[in-house]
């Protein structure tokens, strides 16, 4: 019986790293280089929003080898430009290998960057307006890693009053995680220890 990594593990590299990211060569990169840093810019923030939306009841592997897909059907998820989406580019989408073919995802996405183009103050604002505050502790395995937080339900509220969807409260955290606002890398992880952040 194997029993399941809950720690940092040492990657062929000699680096300590999170489980999930030493398990395959994309999540390394994408381990070591983005999740987890500070993510600013409407528009950057709205890419992030929409692909943990697309992610929802899918492995994050697949929205990560298709992103670059994602950024070309979805105008590099330029709100003004999405917000003005209608249903020629929806058909289009629909008939898009290159990104994940769901409908409701797809109108989610049009209509998350109208949400975000109305926004006063803007996305960063909204989403960054929910970071905790310092002092966190850092979890020593993933069992310490919440899947929701106080925070992430606040932020989900907010942004489903503004007018987002696919936005519950585990993947507003997924988006803080990802975005920087917290720090989940786990405490031996070389990311967390050695990076300058």
């Amino acid at each position: 019986m194997t029993v399941p990594v809950d720690g940092a593990v040492l990657g062929a590299d000699g680096l300590r790293r999170c489980a999930w990211g030493d398990s395959t060569d994309d999540y390394r990169v994408y381990h070591d280089t983005e999740w987890g840093r500070p993510v600013h810019g409407d528009d950057a923030l709205f890419e992030r929003v929409c692909l943990e939306a697309f992610q929802s009841g899918l492995s994050w592997l697949t929205i990560l080898r298709r992103r670059e897909g994602f950024r070309a059907a979805f105008a590099g998820f330029e709100i003004a430009k999405v917000a003005e989406f209608g249903e020629a580019e929806k058909e289009r989408l629909l008939a898009d290998p290159g990104i994940i073919r769901n409908r409701a995802k797809i109108e989610a996405a049009i209509a998350n960057a109208r949400a975000a183009r109305d926004l006063p103050g803007g996305l960063d604002a909204l989403i960054w307006g929910f970071a905790p505050g310092p002092g966190r502790p850092a979890p020593r395995t993933l069992g310490e890693v919440p899947a929701v937080t106080p925070e992430s339900t606040a932020l989900a509220k907010a942004l489903k009053t503004a007018g987002f969807r696919f936005v519950g409260p585990t993947t507003a955290y997924a988006l803080m995680q990802a975005c920087g606002l917290v720090d989940d890398h786990l405490a031996d992880c070389h990311v967390r220890t050695g990076a300058k952040r």
